[in-house]
Protein backbone atom coordinates (compact mmCIF):
# COMPACT_ATOMS: atom_id res chain seq x y z
CA UNK A 1 0.00 0.00 0.00
CA UNK A 2 1.41 3.79 -0.87
CA UNK A 3 1.16 6.66 0.89
CA UNK A 4 -1.65 8.06 -0.84
CA UNK A 5 -4.13 4.96 -0.40
CA UNK A 6 -3.03 4.87 3.22
CA UNK A 7 -4.50 8.21 3.88
CA UNK A 8 -7.00 8.09 2.23
CA UNK A 9 -8.12 4.67 4.30
CA UNK A 10 -7.33 6.47 7.25
CA UNK A 11 -9.34 10.07 6.51
CA UNK A 12 -12.49 7.83 5.41
CA UNK A 13 -11.88 5.74 9.13
CA UNK A 14 -11.90 9.32 10.45
CA UNK A 15 -14.84 10.57 8.66
CA UNK A 16 -17.17 7.91 9.66
CA UNK A 17 -16.05 8.69 13.18
CA UNK A 18 -17.13 12.30 12.81
CA UNK A 19 -13.90 13.55 13.23
CA UNK A 20 -13.58 17.46 13.02
CA UNK A 21 -10.24 17.18 10.64
CA UNK A 22 -10.02 13.92 9.35
CA UNK A 23 -7.20 14.84 6.30
CA UNK A 24 -5.17 16.54 8.77
CA UNK A 25 -5.49 14.33 12.01
CA UNK A 26 -4.28 11.27 9.40
CA UNK A 27 -1.64 13.12 7.82
CA UNK A 28 -0.35 14.21 11.11
CA UNK A 29 -0.43 10.58 12.58
CA UNK A 30 1.61 9.05 9.35
CA UNK A 31 4.17 11.82 9.83
CA UNK A 32 4.37 10.62 12.95
CA UNK A 33 5.14 7.28 12.58
CA UNK A 34 7.28 7.85 9.48
CA UNK A 35 8.91 10.59 11.23
CA UNK A 36 8.19 12.69 7.95
CA UNK A 37 7.85 16.69 7.75
CA UNK A 38 4.66 16.81 6.30
CA UNK A 39 6.38 18.81 3.29
CA UNK A 40 8.29 15.33 2.31
CA UNK A 41 4.86 13.98 2.78
CA UNK A 42 3.09 15.23 0.14
CA UNK A 43 5.52 14.75 -2.44
CA UNK A 44 5.74 11.49 -1.62
CA UNK A 45 2.50 9.62 -2.08
CA UNK A 46 3.57 6.99 -4.42
CA UNK A 47 6.11 5.73 -1.68
CA UNK A 48 5.35 2.25 -0.71
CA UNK A 49 4.54 1.53 3.12
CA UNK A 50 5.22 -2.37 4.28
CA UNK A 51 2.33 -4.11 6.15
CA UNK A 52 3.77 -3.58 9.19
CA UNK A 53 3.62 0.00 8.99
CA UNK A 54 0.19 -0.33 7.35
CA UNK A 55 -1.23 -1.72 10.07
CA UNK A 56 0.33 0.44 12.88
CA UNK A 57 -0.89 3.03 11.30
CA UNK A 58 -4.67 1.71 10.95
CA UNK A 59 -3.83 1.37 14.83
CA UNK A 60 -2.91 4.57 15.93
CA UNK A 61 -6.06 6.39 13.70
CA UNK A 62 -8.31 3.88 15.34
CA UNK A 63 -7.19 5.23 18.70
CA UNK A 64 -7.66 8.97 17.60
CA UNK A 65 -11.53 7.79 15.96
CA UNK A 66 -12.15 6.54 18.90
CA UNK A 67 -11.73 10.05 20.98
CA UNK A 68 -8.24 10.00 22.22
CA UNK A 69 -6.64 13.45 22.19
CA UNK A 70 -3.99 13.13 18.85
CA UNK A 71 -1.46 15.27 20.95
CA UNK A 72 -1.90 11.96 23.19
CA UNK A 73 -1.17 9.98 19.84
CA UNK A 74 2.02 11.66 18.68
CA UNK A 75 3.15 12.36 22.41
CA UNK A 76 4.00 16.29 21.85
CA UNK A 77 2.26 19.90 21.31
CA UNK A 78 3.64 23.27 20.77
CA UNK A 79 2.78 25.70 22.97
CA UNK A 80 4.55 29.52 22.96
CA UNK A 81 6.35 28.43 20.19
CA UNK A 82 7.75 25.75 21.96
CA UNK A 83 7.82 22.40 21.76
CA UNK A 84 6.37 19.81 24.71
CA UNK A 85 5.92 16.53 25.64
CA UNK A 86 2.16 15.24 26.56
CA UNK A 87 0.61 11.78 27.65
CA UNK A 88 -2.89 11.35 29.87
CA UNK A 89 -1.32 12.45 32.98
CA UNK A 90 -1.38 15.68 32.17
CA UNK A 91 -3.54 18.47 30.00
CA UNK A 92 -3.01 19.25 26.96
CA UNK A 93 -1.61 22.73 26.68
CA UNK A 94 -4.40 25.19 24.94
CA UNK A 95 -3.58 28.30 22.80
CA UNK A 96 -5.74 30.53 25.10
CA UNK A 97 -3.33 29.89 28.33
CA UNK A 98 -0.76 31.59 25.93
CA UNK A 99 -2.61 34.62 27.19
CA UNK A 100 -2.13 33.91 30.79
CA UNK A 101 1.97 33.54 29.86
CA UNK A 102 2.10 36.57 27.60
CA UNK A 103 0.12 38.77 30.68
CA UNK A 104 3.21 37.26 32.81
CA UNK A 105 5.52 38.56 30.05
CA UNK A 106 4.36 41.96 29.69
CA UNK A 107 4.36 42.56 33.64
CA UNK A 108 8.29 41.80 34.14
CA UNK A 109 9.16 43.92 31.20
CA UNK A 110 7.05 46.74 32.60
CA UNK A 111 8.10 46.32 35.81
CA UNK A 112 11.82 46.05 34.73
CA UNK A 113 12.02 42.56 37.77
CA UNK A 114 15.80 42.12 37.16
CA UNK A 115 16.16 38.46 38.82
CA UNK A 116 11.88 37.77 39.00
CA UNK A 117 10.90 34.66 41.32
CA UNK A 118 7.85 32.86 40.17
CA UNK A 119 5.77 30.23 41.68
CA UNK A 120 3.25 28.27 38.84
CA UNK A 121 0.77 26.49 40.97
CA UNK A 122 -0.72 23.53 39.73
CA UNK A 123 1.84 23.32 36.91
CA UNK A 124 0.97 20.05 34.60
CA UNK A 125 2.73 19.80 31.63
CA UNK A 126 4.87 22.63 33.10
CA UNK A 127 4.01 24.37 29.60
CA UNK A 128 3.71 27.64 31.88
CA UNK A 129 6.92 26.98 33.60
CA UNK A 130 9.03 26.34 31.23
CA UNK A 131 7.98 28.96 28.93
CA UNK A 132 8.04 31.82 31.54
CA UNK A 133 11.61 30.05 32.31
CA UNK A 134 12.64 30.51 28.71
CA UNK A 135 11.44 33.66 28.02
CA UNK A 136 12.46 35.20 30.84
CA UNK A 137 16.14 35.84 31.68
CA UNK A 138 17.70 35.29 35.14
CA UNK A 139 14.51 34.50 36.24
CA UNK A 140 13.65 31.30 38.47
CA UNK A 141 10.45 28.90 38.51
CA UNK A 142 9.11 27.02 41.21
CA UNK A 143 6.79 24.67 39.70
CA UNK A 144 3.86 22.81 42.04
CA UNK A 145 2.04 19.86 41.41
CA UNK A 146 -0.21 17.59 42.89
CA UNK A 147 0.67 14.79 40.54
CA UNK A 148 4.21 13.18 40.78
CA UNK A 149 3.35 12.03 37.34
CA UNK A 150 2.78 15.39 36.17
CA UNK A 151 5.61 16.03 37.28
CA UNK A 152 7.53 14.04 35.42
CA UNK A 153 6.51 15.29 32.51
CA UNK A 154 7.04 18.42 33.09
CA UNK A 155 10.73 17.98 34.10
CA UNK A 156 11.25 16.01 30.93
CA UNK A 157 9.90 19.22 29.37
CA UNK A 158 12.44 21.60 31.35
CA UNK A 159 15.22 19.45 30.13
CA UNK A 160 13.90 19.38 26.56
CA UNK A 161 13.93 23.14 26.47
CA UNK A 162 17.02 23.55 28.35
CA UNK A 163 15.88 25.37 31.76
CA UNK A 164 15.85 22.59 33.98
CA UNK A 165 18.43 24.55 35.46
CA UNK A 166 15.92 27.34 36.75
CA UNK A 167 12.95 25.39 37.63
CA UNK A 168 11.88 23.78 41.33
CA UNK A 169 9.70 21.45 40.67
CA UNK A 170 7.74 20.01 43.95
CA UNK A 171 5.15 17.92 44.36
CA UNK A 172 2.53 19.36 46.91
CA UNK A 173 -1.42 19.66 47.36
CA UNK A 174 -1.41 23.49 46.32
CA UNK A 175 0.91 25.57 49.18
CA UNK A 176 1.22 22.82 51.81
CA UNK A 177 4.77 21.87 51.50
CA UNK A 178 5.81 25.39 50.71
CA UNK A 179 5.48 27.24 54.38
CA UNK A 180 8.39 25.20 55.70
CA UNK A 181 10.70 25.78 52.22
CA UNK A 182 13.13 28.37 53.53
CA UNK A 183 13.29 31.78 52.03
CA UNK A 184 9.76 31.39 50.33
CA UNK A 185 7.16 33.38 52.44
CA UNK A 186 7.30 37.18 50.99
CA UNK A 187 10.13 35.99 48.42
CA UNK A 188 7.66 35.77 44.98
CA UNK A 189 7.35 38.40 42.55
CA UNK A 190 4.65 36.43 40.93
CA UNK A 191 2.37 33.63 41.20
CA UNK A 192 0.55 31.81 37.92
CA UNK A 193 -2.08 29.13 37.85
CA UNK A 194 -4.17 28.18 35.55
CA UNK A 195 -6.10 25.63 38.41
CA UNK A 196 -8.52 23.14 37.35
CA UNK A 197 -11.87 25.36 36.47
CA UNK A 198 -14.35 23.21 35.28
CA UNK A 199 -17.60 22.87 37.35
CA UNK A 200 -18.08 19.16 38.34
CA UNK A 201 -21.72 19.10 36.89
CA UNK A 202 -20.32 20.19 33.62
CA UNK A 203 -17.42 17.77 33.70
CA UNK A 204 -19.94 15.13 31.23
CA UNK A 205 -20.80 17.59 29.20
CA UNK A 206 -17.10 17.77 27.86
CA UNK A 207 -16.12 16.76 24.59
CA UNK A 208 -14.83 12.94 24.76
CA UNK A 209 -11.97 14.08 24.48
CA UNK A 210 -11.35 16.07 27.11
CA UNK A 211 -13.72 14.15 29.33
CA UNK A 212 -12.74 10.19 28.93
CA UNK A 213 -9.15 10.96 27.82
CA UNK A 214 -7.59 13.94 29.55
CA UNK A 215 -7.17 13.93 33.66
CA UNK A 216 -10.19 14.48 35.32
CA UNK A 217 -7.89 16.07 38.28
CA UNK A 218 -6.86 19.05 36.21
CA UNK A 219 -10.29 19.82 35.09
CA UNK A 220 -12.87 19.93 38.10
CA UNK A 221 -12.89 22.79 39.61
CA UNK A 222 -15.47 21.51 42.45
CA UNK A 223 -18.99 22.72 42.46
CA UNK A 224 -18.83 26.14 40.64
CA UNK A 225 -15.72 25.80 39.81
CA UNK A 226 -14.53 27.94 41.64
CA UNK A 227 -12.62 26.41 44.49
CA UNK A 228 -8.92 26.36 43.67
CA UNK A 229 -9.42 30.33 42.94
CA UNK A 230 -10.49 30.73 46.50
CA UNK A 231 -7.67 28.62 47.65
CA UNK A 232 -5.10 29.74 46.31
CA UNK A 233 -6.25 33.43 46.42
CA UNK A 234 -6.15 33.03 50.31
CA UNK A 235 -2.98 31.60 50.73
CA UNK A 236 -0.89 33.87 47.92
CA UNK A 237 -0.67 36.81 49.81
CA UNK A 238 1.45 35.13 52.38
CA UNK A 239 4.41 34.42 49.80
CA UNK A 240 4.03 37.26 47.81
CA UNK A 241 6.35 40.44 47.85
CA UNK A 242 4.68 43.92 48.28
CA UNK A 243 3.40 44.76 44.84
CA UNK A 244 3.53 40.84 43.29
CA UNK A 245 1.16 39.60 40.85
CA UNK A 246 -1.33 36.68 40.92
CA UNK A 247 -2.56 35.79 37.45
CA UNK A 248 -5.17 33.31 36.54
CA UNK A 249 -6.44 31.90 33.72
CA UNK A 250 -10.31 31.72 33.85
CA UNK A 251 -13.03 29.83 32.28
CA UNK A 252 -15.20 31.60 29.34
CA UNK A 253 -18.04 33.01 32.33
CA UNK A 254 -15.67 33.25 35.19
CA UNK A 255 -13.50 36.75 35.58
CA UNK A 256 -16.15 38.71 37.42
CA UNK A 257 -16.48 35.63 39.78
CA UNK A 258 -12.86 35.72 40.22
CA UNK A 259 -12.27 39.26 40.08
CA UNK A 260 -14.71 39.26 43.28
CA UNK A 261 -12.47 36.47 45.48
CA UNK A 262 -9.59 38.79 44.40
CA UNK A 263 -10.59 41.64 46.00
CA UNK A 264 -10.41 40.79 49.57
CA UNK A 265 -6.52 40.74 49.13
CA UNK A 266 -5.25 42.48 45.64
CA UNK A 267 -5.62 45.72 43.79
CA UNK A 268 -5.14 47.28 40.97
CA UNK A 269 -7.25 43.74 39.34
CA UNK A 270 -7.17 43.87 35.44
CA UNK A 271 -9.42 41.48 33.22
CA UNK A 272 -7.71 40.25 29.87
CA UNK A 273 -9.56 39.16 26.67
CA UNK A 274 -8.16 35.85 24.40
CA UNK A 275 -8.48 36.40 20.58
CA UNK A 276 -11.69 35.78 20.47
CA UNK A 277 -12.73 38.31 23.20
CA UNK A 278 -13.78 36.10 26.13
CA UNK A 279 -12.47 37.27 29.49
CA UNK A 280 -9.34 35.05 30.06
CA UNK A 281 -7.11 36.20 32.32
CA UNK A 282 -7.50 38.13 35.88
CA UNK A 283 -4.24 39.50 37.10
CA UNK A 284 -3.99 41.67 40.84
CA UNK A 285 -0.97 42.89 42.59
CA UNK A 286 -0.59 42.37 46.46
Amino acid sequence: MNIRQALNNAIKILKNAKKESPALDAGVILCFLLGWEKEYLLTHYDYEICDEKVQEYLNLVNLRAQGVPLQYITGNCEFMSLMFNVNPAVLIPRPETEILVEAVLDYVNKQVIEYPRILDMGTGSGCIAVSLAYYIKNCFVTAVDISENALEIAYSNALKNGVADKIDFICSNLFEKLYDKPGTLSSLDIIVSNPPYISSSEIETLQTEVKDHEPIIALDGGKDGLYYYKKITEAAPAFLKKGGLLAFEVGYNQASAVRKIMEKHFEDIDIIKDLAGINRVVVGRK
